[in-house]
C-alpha cells in the first residue's frame, strides 16, 4: 500500500456531482446496457456498466482526472506522481497529457514492456525501479519529495473516490430503481465513491463488493474472512491489494452491506462467460461482479442488479488460456489416448472418425515407441474440441464400434 496522509475527510454527494461536471466531456459516459441472456443464465435482472469501454479500458480515468482537475496551479507547476503497473499509470498518464501536466510514474522493473510503452506514449517520464510495488511506491515517495511532486494516490483520495463515484450518477440516473450495485474491490476507491453516491441517492439500494480469494483484504476487515490467503498470483491483478486505504476502509465500514470472495476458476468462468455472450473484453478485476454472481445466486436471484465491468486490460495470453480452460471446465475440450494398429491409414482412419462426429483436433500426439503399447501398435493422445460435451460418449462409440481402444485423460 502507498502510505500517504489522507488530506480530505469523507468525499459527499455533492463532491461526486462536482466531479461529474469536471468531466462532463472529457471521459466517456460508458454504455449501462440490460443483458437479457445473462439475465436468463443467472436468474436476475442485470444491467451492465461497460467501464472497459474508457479510452484507457479502465474507471481508472475518472478518479485520475478529477485529481488531476482539483490541482493548485502551483502544484500543476511541479508536476505529478504515481506508482502503478497497470489502469491507474495508463490514467494518470493520459489525462495528464491532456491536461498539460507532467506525470512521472514509477513501474516495477517486471512491469510488461508493451505497459511502460503505453505509458510512455501518453507523455509521461517512467522510472523502472524495483522488483514489486511496493520498492516501486517507496522509490516514488522518495522522487516525490526530492521533486516537490504530487502524489496521485490510485484510491485512498477523496478527489479520487469523488471520480469514481460519477459511475454510480450514470447507473441511476438510467435505471433508478436498482436493487443491488454488485462493485469489484482493490484498495477500496471504486467501491467508496459508487457507495457514497448511490447511498445518498437511495438508502434502501445495497452495494456488495467483490473480492479475489487471492486478495481478500477487504473482506478480512469487514467481513471476518477466515480462510487462509495466498496472495499468489491472481487473474485479477487489478484487484490485488494487500492492503485496502484507510479512507476506503471508513467508508466501506459505513456503506457496504456484503463483500463475496470468488474463487480464480470463477473470475476465469465469468471473463469467458462476457466474451461469448456480450462479445466484449473483461480483465479478471473487471468480470468479478459476474464472478460474484455466479459463486452466490442466494443473494442476488430475482433482484435487479447494476454490475461495473471496471476494465479491459487483459494479456492476450492470459485471454487464450482462460478460454482454453473454459472448454475444457465444460467438457468442449477433452484428451483421448487411443490405441492404433501400427499400420498404414490408421492414423487417418482416427482422424477422419474424428471429424466425421463433429470434432475438431487442437493437438495429436502420436506416440510411436511408448512402452506401454504392444510391439505392433502405436499409441494416440488427441486433444479434440468438440460442440457439446455430450458428444464425447458419441465420439467414443464410433473408434469403439471400429475396434479401437479408447480411454478419455485428464487435460
Amino acid at each position: 500500500m502507498i502510505q500517504q496522509q489522507v488530506k480530505n475527510g469523507f468525499p459527499t454527494l455533492d463532491d461526486v456531482h462536482a466531479a461529474a461536471e469536471r468531466l462532463e466531456g472529457l471521459v466517456v459516459k460508458t454504455p449501462f446496457v440490460f443483458s437479457e441472456t445473462i439475465s436468463k443464465t443467472l436468474g436476475a435482472e442485470m444491467w451492465l456498466k461497460f467501464e472497459n469501454l474508457q479510452f484507457t479500458a479502465s474507471f481508472k480515468e475518472r478518479g485520475a482526472l478529477n485529481k488531476l482537475l482539483c490541482l493548485s496551479e502551483q502544484e500543476k507547476q511541479h508536476g505529478v506522481i504515481a506508482a502503478s503497473a497497470g489502469n491507474h499509470a495508463q490514467g494518470v498518464a493520459y489525462h495528464a497529457q491532456r491536461t498539460g501536466v507532467t506525470a512521472t510514474i514509477v513501474m516495477p522493473k517486471s512491469t510488461p514492456n508493451v505497459k511502460v510503452q503505453r505509458v510512455r506514449e501518453y507523455g509521461a517520464r517512467v522510472i523502472l525501479h524495483g522488483q514489486d510495488f511496493s520498492e516501486a511506491a517507496a522509490e516514488m515517495h522518495r522522487v516525490a519529495q526530492e521533486e516537490s511532486l504530487t502524489i496521485i494516490h490510485p484510491f485512498d483520495d477523496a478527489e479520487i473516490i469523488a471520480g469514481q463515484g460519477t459511475i454510480a450518477l450514470e447507473m441511476l440516473a438510467a435505471v433508478p430503481d436498482l436493487d443491488i450495485l454488485v462493485v469489484p474491490i482493490g484498495g477500496g476507491g471504486l467501491i467508496s465513491g459508487i457507495a457514497i453516491a448511490a447511498k445518498a441517492i437511495n438508502p434502501k439500494i445495497k452495494i456488495i463488493g467483490v473480492q479475489s480469494v487471492v486478495y481478500p483484504s477487504m473482506a478480512k476487515l469487514l467481513c471476518n474472512y477466515q480462510h487462509a490467503v495466498s496472495m499468489g498470483s491472481t487473474v485479477a491483478e487489478g484487484i490485488a491489494v494487500k492492503t485496502p486505504g484507510e479512507l476506503t476502509t471508513q467508508v466501506a465500514k459505513e456503506y457496504v452491506d456484503d463483500i463475496v470472495v470468488v474463487t480464480e476458476d470463477m473470475i476465469e468462468e465469468a471473463i469467458a462467460l462476457l466474451l461469448n455472450i456480450e462479445k466484449t473484453v473483461c480483465e479478471g478485476a473487471g468480470a468479478t461482479g459476474i464472478a460474484a454472481i455466479m459463486s452466490r445466486p442466494d443473494l442476488f436471484l430475482g433482484h435487479k442488479l447494476g454490475v461495473v465491468l471496471s476494465g479491459g486490460n487483459i494479456d492476450t495470453r492470459v485471454m487464450v488460456s482462460v478460454l482454453q480452460r473454459h472448454l475444457t471446465r465444460t467438457g468442449r475440450m477433452v484428451r483421448i489416448r487411443v490405441e492404433l494398429p501400427d499400420n498404414p491409414g490408421a492414423l487417418a482412419r482416427l482422424t477422419a472418425i474424428i471429424a466425421e462426429q463433429g470434432g475438431n483436433i487442437y493437438e495429436l500426439r502420436h506416440e510411436r515407441f511408448a512402452a506401454t503399447s504392444r510391439a505392433k501398435e502405436s499409441a494416440v493422445s488427441v486433444d479434440v474440441e468438440l460442440k457439446s460435451a455430450s458428444d464425447l460418449d458419441l465420439l467414443i462409440q464410433a473408434m469403439q464400434l471400429e475396434g479401437y481402444i479408447v480411454r478419455k485423460e485428464e487435460i
